[in-house]
């Protein structure tokens, strides 16, 4: 049997709405064509409250995928949910359409309008001339919970049957930030595939000793580098166990690294000027996302403040979408003052209150618009109450 993977569509992100529809309407129609079931690891949705017209989006997708002549089928069903399709489009829900327990979330109401069978928490069985492929799925969860959550559901294989374990987390081998986040390891033994979604780059790699797929999003969302590769799906052979990446058109992405150190503004401006002119070019006619990222350290009396970027922006936004991040870039007045700090030149102000107004200073900068206080926020996190204390006030005052 022929699986496509394809995940994280992310219908209804606002800032390449268009694009995330478009691109999952593409990747979902050259999967079914190529495949004889399709699996969907998560995140269908942007969003777990998705507005009306977005839910009709995907409504529209999958009413489409529905109406086919598929040869595969699903026969066997066990689990949480209830089978409202025999189809053989099988998904999960992600963590950006994760809700309290016992609300429905937009995967469930694809499945019960018929147009797919949500996998969340529960075995499938799909049947193709024969042969039996069974699919057992952990919804996208907490970080803190998905061992329980693992634990609960304690996902098994079926003799006789090639067995696939499709889970929507983050991968501490890929993300090493958080000791929350599950080791490849830990994985349940047995199964023949293994597919993740959630991380937006495909990463190809091995379980216990069986192939372990992510294929990445459909649409750029995060604009980090390594997106900078094609959009598209994976296309497993269950007989041959080999597996293909399937690539779709996309928006093209670009990214542009310039070096301020020894620099004066006004070169910086006509680099990054000249740069953008050569992917506009490139681009031919297409509105191309560009990331421009700026990195080094400014020569004394030169401010990356006294460069409007957000006008610079402004001023190519029929041509391309443009973001500039200055995250990499440091100024030596600035580092100057720090060792003045350290003098106690400063007699008047605290370094907290220092510090407070170089934020303040830096979210100007980047036309901070987030409806939260940066200073209450800024007054949370460096409290000295514990972590855990800390982590629920600034939650609460962000949700």
């Amino acid at each position: 049997m022929k699986i496509a993977i394809v995940s994280d569509f992310h219908i209804g992100f606002e800032k390449f709405a268009e694009d995330a529809y478009n691109q999952a309407q593409a990747a979902l129609l050259k999967a079914a064509d190529m495949a004889d079931m399709l699996l969907i690891p998560g995140d269908i949705f942007d969003n777990r409250a998705p507005k009306p017209e977005v839910l009709a989006q995907g409504i529209n997708l999958f009413r489409d995928l529905s109406k086919r002549e598929w040869k595969a089928k699903v026969v066997d069903y066990t689990g949480a949910k209830q089978l409202y399709s025999h189809i053989p489009v099988v998904a999960i829900s992600g963590t950006h359409e994760r809700r309290a327990q016992g609300a429905e979330n937009p995967v469930d109401l694809l499945n019960l309008a018929g147009l797919l069978v949500d996998a969340d928490d529960s075995t499938v069985v799909i049947e193709k001339d024969g042969e039996r492929v069974s699919v057992s799925g952990l919804g996208g969860v907490s970080e803190e919970l998905v061992r329980s959550a693992l634990r609960s559901v304690n996902p098994q294989p079926i003799a006789g049957m090639f067995n696939i374990f499709v889970f929507h987390q983050s991968i501490y081998e890929f993300l090493p930030f958080s000791s929350d986040f599950l080791h490849l390891d830990e994985l349940p033994n047995g199964f023949d595939l293994y597919v993740c979604g959630h991380i937006h780059n495909r990463i190809e790699g091995s379980v216990h000793g069986k192939p372990f797929l992510i294929p990445g999003s459909t649409v750029l969302t995060q604009l980090k580098d390594e997106e900078t590769e094609a959009k598209g799906f994976y296309l497993f052979d269950t007989k041959s166990t080999k597996y293909e990446f399937v690539s779709i058109s996309t928006r093209p992405f670009k990214v542009i690294n310039i070096k301020v150190t020894g620099k004066k503004n006004e070169d910086i401006v006509y680099e990054l000027e000249r740069k953008l002119d050569s992917v506009r070019v490139e681009a031919g006619g297409t509105k191309p996302i560009v990331k421009v990222s700026l990195d080094g350290t400014l020569s004394r009396g030169q401010k990356l403040s006294d460069i409007n970027l957000a006008e610079l922006a402004k001023k190519h936004e029929n041509e391309m979408f443009v973001e500039i991040s200055r995250s990499g870039v440091s100024e030596e007045d600035a580092l100057v003052s720090i060792e003045e700090l350290r003098k106690k030149e400063y007699e008047n102000m605290s370094i907290k209150d220092y510090g407070i107004s170089l934020l303040l200073e830096s979210l100007k900068q980047s036309n901070y618009n987030l409806k939260v206080n940066p200073v209450e926020m800024f007054e949370i996190l460096s409290s000295d109450g514990g972590k855990e204390k800390i982590l629920k006030q600034a939650s609460e005052l962000l949700l």
